[in-house]
């Protein structure tokens, strides 16, 4: 259970495309497939494809569920202990200002985000263990 470097960008940019590359790994796609899916759906919805709103659409209308991380300790359960409870299935965990991939209990994201405090995440039930 470990942080992985992943940056599926074409150019190697790593800032404000999080959602984007978490897709990517979430949904075995090309980084320019869902740019184009999320700036579709943006337009859709008249707001910018990587806004939380377009992005959650987008992933309940392909079957994923929205599931809260419990308030127990919301200074001190990570990204990186959240990998480490879910050693099984995919996840895209959002933060305030953040959006990481976690696939069986690894996270996978530009940078090492690991201790940053997850609000909540998308699951698929049969991506999930």
């Amino acid at each position: 259970m470990a942080y992985i470097t992943y940056n599926p960008n074409p150019d190697g940019h790593d800032t404000g495309d999080c959602v984007i590359r978490g897709l990517c790994l979430l949904l075995d796609s090309e980084w320019e497939k869902i740019y184009m899916d999320l700036t579709l759906k943006g337009l859709q919805m008249s707001m910018w494809g990587d806004t939380n709103a377009v992005w959650e659409s987008f992933l309940r209308e392909k079957g994923y569920k929205r599931e809260a991380i419990p308030n127990t300790c919301p200074d001190c359960y990570t990204i990186a202990a959240f990998a480490a409870d879910h050693p099984e299935g995919k996840y895209l965990v959002a933060t305030g200002t953040h959006v990481v991939a976690v696939c069986d209990g690894n996270y996978y994201d530009s940078w090492d985000s690991g201790h940053l405090i997850p609000s909540y995440y998308y699951f698929k039930e049969d991506d999930a263990a």
